[in-house]
């Protein structure tokens, strides 16, 4: 349901985003311990690499932490019990890249253009063997292109894992300036 409410003020635009500059790693690090104990229970390794200068961002911390955490709960889900997933964040140029691979499952090559498409899944049949709604990859789309971002999506297919790459710009940095006149006398 909440998947849903989401969606419905983003495509409504009716999201509120409380933007303020901040530091990326802290937001990794609450996505990651709010999935460890999954990731623990299903046997699944979660590596966590930080880039120490990553610098800030301006973004709305909870809404970045719910992009994280849609990205490693479905690298979770989709991974087989004593797989791997891995969390990455680095600066690379003037942005920041938060990328979550795993080794699960993979995505096809005929359904990879689709995957941020909502309520579109790769198994749609109503066997399945994974629920949800197929909207949470929609909704991270919507809110790191909100942040001025980008998301994009690889696989070399079946069984062959899947990696997601979030691209944020970096917060601008600006240095006060003393209001003085530049000629005043001291």
């Amino acid at each position: 349901i909440d998947d849903l409410l989401d969606m419905s003020r983003i495509v409504s635009g009716k999201v509120r985003l409380d933007v303020q500059a901040l530091d990326l790693s802290s937001v990794v690090d609450a996505a990651v311990d709010s999935v460890r104990p999954s990731a623990e229970a299903r046997g699944i390794r979660l590596q966590k690499i930080l880039d120490p200068l990553a610098g800030p961002v301006s973004g709305d911390p909870n809404r970045l932490q719910q992009v994280v955490w849609n990205l490693l709960s479905n690298a979770i889900k989709f991974t087989p019990k004593g797989g791997k997933v891995e969390v990455l964040l680095a600066r690379v140029n003037s942005h920041l890249e938060v990328t979550v691979t795993d080794s699960g499952q993979g995505i096809s090559a005929d359904f990879l253009p689709y995957v941020f498409d909502r309520f579109r899944q790769a198994d749609a049949s109503s066997t399945r063997t994974y629920s949800g709604l197929g909207l949470g990859l929609s909704i991270v789309k919507q809110l790191v292109e909100l942040h001025g971002g980008s998301v994009h999506a690889k696989s070399d297919g079946d069984s062959s894992g899947a990696t997601f790459i979030v691209r944020l710009p970096l917060a601008p940095v600006r240095t006060e300036k003393s209001r003085e006149h530049p000629t005043a006398i001291r």
